[in-house]
């Protein structure tokens, strides 16, 4: 566990624009963990990683929400970790370089950690 006393939150989302509302729905919960003083590592995965990608996340918008990339892009600002699934990505045929800038390409067991050293997770 890091020093950091701070709780750590990590939310796991499996679902891009094909559902545009449990897509959403991950990152309001991420800021307002942030806005919380919490720490927040955000794990892209599945269809998933299409929120983390340059020329996708900007399409998704879940009535009643704000677009996803202002809420991936303040996610960021505020100093969240949001973390994509390399394998995730090679199977989707999606360019490592096409990550929004501050986004981190991991595998499994970067996410294993994040796991562990967590307060909670939630997966959507």
């Amino acid at each position: 566990m890091t020093a950091d006393a701070s709780p750590k939150l990590v939310v796991v989302v499996t679902h891009g624009g094909e559902d545009p509302e449990r897509a959403t729905i991950p990152f309001v919960v991420a800021n307002a963990a942030l806005a919380m003083e919490s720490r927040v590592a955000v794990v892209l995965q599945a269809n998933g990683v299409t929120l983390g990608t340059k020329g996708l996340y900007e399409h998704v918008l879940a009535p009643g929400f704000e677009p996803v990339k202002k809420m991936v892009d303040t996610f960021l600002e505020l100093k969240g970790e949001l973390l994509v699934c390399i394998p995730c990505l090679e199977t989707r045929k999606i360019p490592v370089d096409t990550l929004v800038p501050g986004a981190q390409a991991v595998k499994a067991g970067r996410v294993a950690q994040e796991l562990l050293d967590a307060t909670n997770s939630v997966s959507y």
